[in-house]
């Protein structure tokens, strides 16, 4: 059985959240937060297990611009610079449906590491001089 397609898709800015209704009759509303700190870019993600960036400090954070991606997905441009994720129409479709379970992971991974929502996201090192 193949994935869910989006029928409609709204942008919620004074919200902040994102409506897609799917051709299997679900509807969700996807907070902007939630879309940023979940993104699939590598830039979060990482490059595979364990190499996940937590985010925090997304609570305010606008998408700016929703550009479509082939017919499989769209990339939102976030208000924080952040342009890199692909979301796919079943990736849309598995954060509408596992919100509550992704907010409580969230959390978890927040608190496990001592920063809350609305701490700024750790400076990181530039790196030193490369060897040959």
């Amino acid at each position: 059985m193949s994935a869910p397609h989006p029928t409609d898709i709204t942008l919620h800015t004074e919200t902040k959240c994102l409506e897609v209704g799917f051709d299997d009759g679900s509807r969700y509303r996807i907070p902007f937060e939630l879309m940023r700190v979940y993104s699939p870019s590598a830039e979060v993600q990482g490059h595979g297990p364990g190499q996940e960036v937590l985010q925090s400090g997304k609570r305010s954070v606008n998408v700016v611009d929703l550009a479509p991606v082939g017919n499989y997905a769209i990339r939102p441009s976030f208000s924080d610079g952040h342009d890199s994720g692909i979301f796919s129409w079943e990736y849309l479709h598995f954060l509408g449906s596992q919100a509550d379970a992704l907010w409580q992971q969230y959390e978890q991974r927040l608190q496990a590491a001592g920063r809350g929502r609305d701490d700024p996201m750790p400076t990181q090192g530039r790196g030193g001089a490369c060897s040959v």
